[in-house]
């Protein structure tokens, strides 16, 4: 056995550690981003619940509110922008999100003018569903935010970053516009001394 041998049994020994640690990272990036992928189908999921939930809003308020009719077009629209968003990801997303936020905000401050409407039992068990509909957006946000963070951090990270470039795996974008503090702002939920803020 001579020098040459030994020299292909150190190429090969190399090229089965750098085959494993392809499959290896290959494998841990899939995951990940499987895992993203399922928890922004959770956010589309609960964004839809709430957005279900908003014909029967608009019905409560119209009903004692006939006169306010503006507030109540503005949440119509922004619920089609929520739903027409949703193929778009999630900076689109979270404009559109941002919008309907603020335009619900806009319906619960005329809803707290009518204190009729405020006692209406289907109106309570209403703001009951949007409340725990908002808390559920907020958990599915913190999940797939986590879980974006998680596989952006692998993908940039060296070594696993020349395998992820190599093999098209890329950084997602987070549920989020450009002014977080706008954002927030816009985003913040209140419902009778209850509110639901964006994490």
């Amino acid at each position: 056995m001579g020098i040459w041998f030994w020299v292909l049994i150190g190429v090969a020994a190399v090229a089965i550690l750098i085959g494993l640690f392809v499959w290896s990272t290959q494998n841990s990036l899939t995951k990940l981003r499987v895992r993203v992928d399922e928890a922004w189908s959770d956010v589309l999921v609960q964004l839809k619940r709430r957005s279900d939930l908003t014909p029967n809003l608009v019905q409560s308020v119209q009903s004692y509110a006939t006169h306010e009719r503006e507030v109540l077009e503005r949440i119509v629209e922004a619920r089609s922008a929520v739903m027409s968003a949703a193929d778009s990801g999630p900076q689109a997303m979270a404009l559109a999100d941002e919008e309907f936020g603020s335009a619900l905000n806009s319906v619960l401050a005329v809803a707290e003018q009518y204190p009729k409407l405020k006692a209406n039992e289907n109106f309570l068990q209403l703001q009951h569903s949007l409340v725990t509909t908002e808390d559920k957006i907020q958990a599915a946000r913190r999940f797939y935010t986590g879980t974006v963070r998680n596989l952006n951090i692998k993908v940039n990270t060296f070594p696993a970053s020349l395998v992820a470039r190599a093999l098209g795996f890329t950084v997602r974008p987070f549920f989020e516009v450009d002014d977080p503090a706008a954002l927030e702002k816009a985003a913040t939920v209140e419902f009778s001394g209850h509110s639901s803020r964006p994490e």
